[in-house]
């Protein structure tokens, strides 16, 4: 055993748990914070402007499921109750996108993304699925969207790590 510093434990939640490499990610429901324990020791990636969304939402679900996405290198955490999915990308630093589907559980395997719905497999990332159709079911309700928020000054050039907008 190698103890590491600091306050965070794995809780009652131990289906929140994935690793990929020297990584390993996890949930602390008590304290409502979602840990990587790496070479550097424990962060809490949950504070990359998550925070207050997880203090809120971890307490108010039973099975917090995480798995590790290998083909697109994101620890995703599902939130039962709350059926949401959420994404943690490492080369970015913070939370990437919010997923519509819910499995009840996960794994990765040479390097492809299996979740499990009803005991049955669904392979992700497939080019012959059509989007938005999770466990053999499309759900015209879920919709891909975007919400941009732009600031009200369209002469400047706003700088963002991903997008460069100038216009009205």
């Amino acid at each position: 055993a190698i103890p590491y510093s600091g306050e965070y434990g794995i809780s009652k939640n131990p289906e929140s748990f994935a690793s990929e490499s020297y990584r390993a990610y996890f949930t602390d429901k008590v304290r409502g914070s979602v840990m990587r324990l790496s070479m550097d020791g424990l962060t809490p990636i949950s504070d990359a402007g998550m925070k207050d969304y997880f203090k809120d939402n971890l307490k108010n679900n039973n099975t917090i499921i995480g798995s590790y996405d290998d083909k697109k290198d994101e620890y995703n955490i599902t939130l039962t109750q709350s059926t949401t999915t959420i994404s943690y990308k490492e080369d970015v630093k913070g939370w990437v996108s919010f997923k519509s589907f819910v499995p009840e559980n996960a794994i990765s395997c040479a390097n492809e993304y299996y979740t499990f719905k009803d005991g049955q497999p669904w392979k992700h990332h497939d080019e012959s699925q059509d989007r938005n159709t999770f466990y053999n079911v499309f759900d015209s309700n879920s919709h891909s969207t975007i919400n941009v928020i732009l600031n009200d000054s369209p002469g400047s050039v706003k700088s963002f790590h991903t997008l460069d907008y100038e216009g009205s």
